[in-house]
């Protein structure tokens, strides 16, 4: 008898800080992939304010409701090519969450070079919910920076946390 392969989901990002939308797109993605790992990216480019370690912690905490549901996710972080780092952890599918027309044009062109890479890893992409379809965690720390209300786009413990990282009370 032939046992059935794990169908392993990756979904990467920096989650600099993770938002409602990251959570809506976690929650689809759970019933879709036997286990889902959720790829914590090194990207300097990005001028993260919180560090990897920060960001792992973070996610962890927002994930405890799903596992206690029973859904298999674990978070690593990674900081080499998505593809090499799929392939070493045998994912079999990258999830990546789409808010809008404007995020297609560059995860289509992204979904094409990863498929030359390694055509045996398939791109999922699933649109955020159309309430966290405007939520970018670029906006919200810049709407942060600027004293504003950020509770609508992210949990209570990560609003708490990205007001203390940058100062605002």
């Amino acid at each position: 008898m032939n046992k059935m392969a794990t169908r392993r989901g990756l979904f990467p990002g920096t989650f600099d800080p993770i938002t409602r939308g990251h959570l809506d797109v976690i929650q689809r993605a759970v019933n879709i992939v036997d286990e889902l790992v959720i790829g914590v990216a090194t990207n300097s480019e990005k001028s993260p304010i919180f560090t990897t370690a920060e960001r792992v912690a973070l996610i962890e905490a927002e994930l405890a409701p799903l596992r206690a549901a029973g859904h298999k996710i674990r978070v690593t972080e990674f900081q080499t090519l998505l593809m090499k780092y799929a392939e070493e952890i045998e994912a079999t599918v990258i999830i990546r969450g789409l808010r809008g027309v404007s995020d297609f044009d560059y995860e289509f062109q992204m979904a094409g070079m990863n498929h030359c890479l390694n055509d045996r890893i398939e791109t999922v992409f699933l649109m955020a919910a159309q309430q966290y379809q405007f939520i970018s965690s670029k906006f919200v720390k810049e709407i942060c920076r600027l004293g504003g209300k950020i509770e609508a786009f992210v949990s209570d413990p990560v609003a708490k946390a990205t007001k203390a990282k940058l100062g605002v009370k």
